[in-house]
């Protein structure tokens, strides 16, 4: 199974989504689920760069899994995720600060508009009990969602699902950010 998660780190860091070493990657196996390591390289993946943990109880391994496996955790324990996949896409992390800790991204183009309504923008400190239950809230409503000054996250049955969400999510930003920028710059 990690292979699917070496594929998809490696998809991250080739097409700009995330810079190597940031960002985590995780699935759902029954009960447990896979996730990446701290300190992981997204585009170097191998078996020793995923740990197993427990989806409903902290283990001793945790702590070499991501510092965002609480997140992880707790949005496969609020939604039926069975992937999740956190990036730092950089037009996303742009409208988060444009948007506030609790704001909403409202996609201008039409495949954002129909594919993702609108997008929550999540506040909570990196790892913590606050934004892992501000992510899985926002996550029971929605596919993906940014975290504040962060990234976003996406969920799917599959890492393919949740690849594209992430893509989504950053093609809308980057087109809302660009045509902003462009009615700014005409009415000048």
């Amino acid at each position: 199974m990690w292979q699917e998660l070496a594929k998809y780190g490696r998809k991250l860091v080739e097409y700009g989504l995330v810079e190597s070493n940031f960002g985590n990657i995780s699935i759902r196996a029954g009960d447990k689920m896979l996730i990446t390591r701290t300190g992981a390289a997204l585009d170097e993946i191998t078996e020793n760069s995923v740990v197993e943990v427990d989806i409903q109880e902290t283990s001793s391994l945790d702590i070499i899994a991501s510092s965002e496996t609480v997140v992880h955790r707790e949005i496969y324990r609020q939604t039926s995720a069975l992937a999740v996949i956190h990036a730092h896409c950089q037009y996303s992390v742009v409208e988060s600060l444009l948007a506030g800790p609790a704001g909403i991204i409202l996609p201008v183009d039409s495949e954002g508009q129909y594919f993702l309504g609108d997008i929550p923008v999540v506040g909570g400190g990196i790892g913590s009990r606050e934004l892992a239950d501000n992510l899985a809230d926002a996550l029971s409503r929605h596919r993906g969602a940014v975290v504040f000054s962060h990234g976003t996250f996406a969920i799917g049955r599959t890492l393919g699902e949740a690849y594209i969400v992430t893509t989504q999510i950053e093609h809308s930003c980057k087109i809302k950010y660009l045509y902003e920028r462009a009615v700014a710059e005409k009415g000048k």
